[in-house]
């Protein structure tokens, strides 16, 4: 009976460190503790920085980052806004790359929102773009 209790108690160890483990995997969808840590620090970064530019911190300007890619998405007043967002956010150490979602505002011109989806900075070295 003891060797049962016993191996079941060894079991129940071993699966416990398992699940332990699996949880702070990261797969393509979600991201590990220290990713999403990391992830928490670029936005608050890229927040404070949209709201130190005098041209952008009264426009509705939303941040989210995935795996070190930035997505900016909301309204601004001007196509100058929208890029001027997009250099701002890439300046941040740790952002791989930007992914533009801003809306021009009250737009007459349709081609004033006609913009590269996704900014690549080439002041990252290939290991950090891997990440």
């Amino acid at each position: 009976m003891k060797l049962r209790s016993r191996s079941l108690a060894i079991f129940a160890m071993l699966l416990l460190g398992m699940v332990s483990f699996l949880g702070c995997a990261t797969t393509q969808k979600h991201e590990s503790t220290g990713q999403y840590v990391d992830d928490s620090i670029i936005t608050a970064k890229v927040k404070a920085a949209i709201i130190k530019e005098a041209t952008l911190k009264t426009l509705q300007i939303n941040v989210k980052t995935l795996k070190a890619v930035v997505l900016l998405s909301g309204f601004v007043d001007s196509a100058q806004s929208v890029t001027k967002a997009g250099e701002v956010a890439g300046r941040i150490e740790g952002v791989v790359s930007v992914k533009n979602s801003l809306v021009v505002k009250n737009a007459s011109d349709p081609q004033v929102n006609a913009r590269p989806a996704l900014l690549v900075f080439p002041h990252l070295s290939d290991a950090q773009e891997g990440v």
